[in-house]
């Protein structure tokens, strides 16, 4: 192993005392910075120390020398990240419920470390990861690079996938069969992280939850489904899905209560047609895919929001409207049911 002297090691120490004890609002001596040097064993003089500092204003680094009762003092001015920024990455980290929680907080240590110390307990006053819903798949970042590889490499992946049962287990689906699918993207929805691909087997576009995909693997087989990708656009496809659900895309019109512009600008983008139908109220046509969750949406907009067609989307709002209407009218059955349900968990 080469031996180094402590002058080849100082201007790198000084490099890393600017960066971690220097910021805009905190600044360091030369008196200070002999000191750290001396404790990392590396005897230094002011001479010596100023040509250092040169060198490193020449390579890049914003050192600011200001003139205070005991001479001079040094900071580091710009940095690579302002503060705000790092703000923001912690928080990005903190809210993605892809990312679990022994990683988030792994990751917003690495943040920290490209500020300085003070600024550092800025950041660790905003953290709060522990009460966040967070996946519980370890896994995911390698998840998230071997389907990267795959989609650089033209490669098909299998993997396994599952669903969360009632007793809060993973539980395989097709019996712990391989899908095979060639990846084509990488998307973030609702909080989650999905790949879209090809399933050459049926023909289809499809999605999946990349926290529950198990074992990637990639074949080396070439991907397929180039001609459904050559126009296909993730982020429309994305905004027509409510939750990433399945169904036939459709033109829905929408008669919105004009207080709800903001929602229905804020779901579905500025683009989408919003003609006057009265007073107080618009027209919307939207281009969804017609899933129970869509549905479900708007009944969750009580009065603020009816579906006028087509008619088939009209009947199946009326459908599903009526069977919830049947789920709850029994009070009397749904009581008994809850208190047996209650009556059972007790026991347990």
């Amino acid at each position: 192993m080469p031996n180094y002297s402590g002058s080849k090691l100082k201007i790198l120490y000084l490099y890393k005392f600017f960066l971690e004890n220097t910021d805009e609002d905190h600044s360091v001596s030369m008196h200070e910075i002999i000191s750290y040097l001396n404790n990392q064993g590396i005897h230094a003089e002011r001479k010596s120390v100023y040509g250092d500092i040169e060198a490193l204003r020449l390579f890049g680094l914003d050192i600011i020398a200001e003139r205070d009762s005991g001479g001079f003092a040094y900071k580091l001015g710009n940095r690579q990240f302002e503060l705000a920024e790092l703000k923001l990455l912690v928080d990005s980290v903190q809210s993605a419920r892809f990312i679990t929680e022994k990683k988030s907080n792994k990751l917003i240590k690495k943040i920290e470390g490209l500020s300085s110390t003070y600024e550092a307990s800025k950041l660790q006053r905003q953290v709060f990861v522990a009460k966040r819903v967070k996946t519980d798949n370890e896994s995911i970042f390698y998840n998230v690079d071997a389907i990267h590889n795959a989609i650089a490499g033209n490669s098909v992946i299998t993997f396994k996938y599952f669903n969360w049962n009632v007793n809060k287990k993973q539980e395989l689906r097709r019996n712990g069969e391989l899908y095979e699918v060639s990846p084509w993207a990488l998307t973030l929805f609702d909080e989650n992280y999905y790949l879209v691909s090809f399933d050459a087997a049926d023909g289809h576009i499809k999605y999946f939850r990349v926290d529950k995909m198990l074992d990637i693997n990639l074949t080396g087989k070439p991907r397929l489904g180039r001609n459904e990708f050559e126009s296909f656009d993730v982020a429309d496809y994305t905004k027509k899905r409510f939750g990433m659900y399945d169904g036939d895309v459709t033109k829905v019109r929408l008669l919105v209560d004009n207080s709800y512009a903001g929602v229905i600008i804020d779901r579905f983008g500025k683009d989408v047609p919003m003609l006057k139908a009265d007073d107080t109220h618009f027209f919307a046509t939207v281009t969804v895919a017609v899933s129970n969750q869509f549905l479900g949406w708007v009944a969750s907009m009580s009065d603020a929001i009816r579906i006028e067609g087509p008619e088939e989307v009209v009947a199946r709002m009326r459908d599903v409207s009526e069977k919830l209407f049947n789920q709850y009218k029994g009070e009397y059955i749904f009581k008994q049911s809850s208190e047996s349900y209650i009556s059972k968990a007790s026991e347990g």
